[in-house]
């Protein structure tokens, strides 16, 4: 379980997060929906450690991380993948995955098989430079990446924006095993609401901050809906 205990988060003189209290379980993909600009992805960053919270706890069963750097926190099985992907163009896809050994818990040398059986298409193109793949590949890519450290807690900003509609289902389908087969913890910031409902367990609903509801995603009502996701 991944809890959050009132975490604040300012931009200087500008708070971003208010009070964030959550609990995200292993074995379900928790979601984090709300309007751009709500905090949504400060909160991912947050947890992996990339901002510092200015108050409030973070804590894995047995561990309280808010302390900790993120290359400790990704030790200790958190794994971030970021929007926009951030792979690195110009390196193999295996190297690529390469970076991501150096958070293996425990430390190995070698990309494990199971990532490439989870993304066939990455080890058809393991050659191939990053820069030169799909943006659907790209994003396989990212989560790949994530997933060699052998995490506990799998972060993701976003991971359907800009990708065609069945590399999503793909997508969908890998996040489906890792939570079942696997006992992930799964937290999915997400504005694709279809994506949400089919592979989503739980959510958060931010606004300006804070976090103004939540549910299993069959709770989520059209009242919801219409009073903090529609443009």
């Amino acid at each position: 379980m991944l809890t959050l205990n009132k975490l604040e988060f300012s931009y200087g003189t500008i708070q971003t997060l208010h009070g964030i209290s959550a609990q995200m379980l292993p074995g379900r993909v928790t979601c984090v929906i709300g309007r751009n600009g709500v905090g949504k992805t400060t909160l991912l960053k947050v947890i992996m450690g990339i901002l510092r919270s200015s108050s409030g706890s973070i804590q894995l069963p047995h561990v309280d991380v808010t302390s900790f750097a993120a290359n400790r926190r990704a030790r200790e099985g958190i794994a971030l993948v970021p929007q926009g992907r951030q792979i690195f163009p110009k390196l193999s896809v295996a190297d690529n995955l390469r970076v991501g050994l150096e958070a293996s818990r425990p430390r190995i040398r070698q990309v494990p098989q199971d990532v490439y059986d989870l993304f066939p298409i990455l080890w058809d193109n393991r050659q191939r430079p990053g820069g030169n793949l799909s943006g659907g590949m790209q994003q396989q890519l990212a989560i790949a990446r994530a997933l060699v450290s052998n995490p506990r807690v799998l972060l993701l900003d976003e991971p359907t924006e800009g990708i065609q509609p069945n590399i999503i289902q793909q997508i969908g389908e890998v996040l489906r095993e890792l939570v079942t087969e696997r006992n992930m913890t799964v937290v999915l910031v997400e504005q694709y609401l279809d994506f949400v409902r089919e592979f989503g367990h739980d959510f958060y609903i931010m606004n300006r901050g804070q976090i103004t509801a939540d549910g299993e995603t069959s709770d989520l009502t059209e009242e919801l809906i219409s009073n903090y996701l529609s443009v």
